[in-house]
């Protein structure tokens, strides 16, 4: 194999690169959570040695080998991009490579650009957390949210809980009121917070590449939305492609689109094209979510001692507040209590 001065230059300035790069990994902490810039996929750290770093990811038993050879060429290939390198070009298996790099202090990932750069002024990675203890830290820091969404979600769970919805014809209608009610309300304010996480997943996500959660994935993807143009200027086009203004005495979407197979007319001449982005929802595990469910219930029923004297009280106190709140009101008591507020 012949060596170019670009190969021998690599060659030399990668050796001390490596180094830095395993005395990084070691100063981590054990528990150190390390992510995927991609897929987001949870991995640690469980070895160096001195031509591998072995990882582990949360949900896989099997130790994975990132080979140092495998770190020089992304290094190339960072240097051959002067610099700047677009993670999206990794394989899926390559994406911990990436992550582990930005170990290195001259070696930083933007998540919001999708790359992975090199600069003396790099300021760590954004896809490495220092954690200690569980996998869920914060399991026994739960606060309840500020948010409509979800007291209504709670008042809609204690409904449901005390009615048979097997079996509807049977419920009462005051009871169907009061859970018709609740689901719409937890609709309206369940789609107000997808919206605002939808907005802040868009900054997070790259085309064709979903991204996984404990109950399922969401991907990016792009909406196409058309809508015609002033009427005079649709003819006019047309007029001018050699349609007849009579033969379009009204513009017609449907009519539009059966002219434009016949002219050379794009789209773009009679349409107002709009591309916005949005995040789909790709895969939903409802086996992770009934077991998530199931140990919920059973934490509760192994709950013993003053805690469970405790919560006993919360939970007669709560209901008779739901009890309160989803009392069925006639629209008559509704506006007289209205008026006389």
């Amino acid at each position: 194999m012949v060596f170019t001065d670009h190969h021998i230059s690599l060659i030399m300035t990668f050796g001390p690169t490596w180094n830095n790069l395993l005395e990084n990994i070691e100063a981590l902490q054990s528990d150190a959570t390390l992510v995927t810039p991609l897929s987001r996929k949870v991995f640690g750290i469980e070895d160096v040695q001195e031509h591998r770093v072995l990882i582990q990811y949360r949900d896989d038993d099997e130790t994975i080998p990132l080979q140092k050879d495998q770190f020089e060429t992304l290094y190339e290939r960072v240097s051959e991009a002067r610099g700047t390198f677009d993670v999206d070009r990794l394989p899926p298996d390559a994406e911990p490579y990436a992550t582990v790099l930005s170990l290195h202090p001259r070696f930083e990932i933007d998540d919001r650009t999708g790359t992975l750069t090199e600069s003396d002024q790099s300021t760590g990675s954004p896809l490495v957390e220092a954690q200690s203890g569980s996998e869920e830290p914060n399991e026994t820091e739960r606060e309840e949210p500020d948010l409509d969404v979800y007291a209504d979600a709670l008042l809609l769970i204690d409904a449901l809980e005390r009615h048979d919805i097997a079996s509807l014809e049977a419920v009462d209608t005051p009871a169907l009121v009061n859970i018709y009610t609740l689901l719409s309300d937890v609709q309206r304010n369940a789609n107000d917070l997808r919206k605002d996480v939808r907005s802040v997943l868009l900054d997070r996500l790259h085309h064709d590449q979903p991204v996984s959660g404990q109950f399922g994935s969401v991907q990016r993807t792009t909406r196409r939305n058309r809508s015609l143009k002033d009427d005079e200027l649709v003819l006019n086009a047309f007029e001018s492609a050699g349609i007849e203004r009579e033969r379009l005495t009204t513009v017609d979407a449907s009519k539009v689109d059966d002219a434009l197979d016949v002219t050379e007319l794009s789209e773009s001449d009679v349409y107002d094209i709009e591309s916005s982005e949005y995040v789909r929802k790709a895969d939903v595990d409802e086996q992770e979510k009934e077991t998530r469910l199931q140990g919920l219930k059973d934490q509760l029923e192994a709950t013993e001692g003053d805690e469970a004297d405790e919560l006993r009280t919360e939970i007669e106190e709560l209901e008779d507040r739901i009890a309160e709140l989803t009392e069925f009101r006639s629209g008559r008591s509704f506006h007289d209590s209205s008026a006389g507020g």
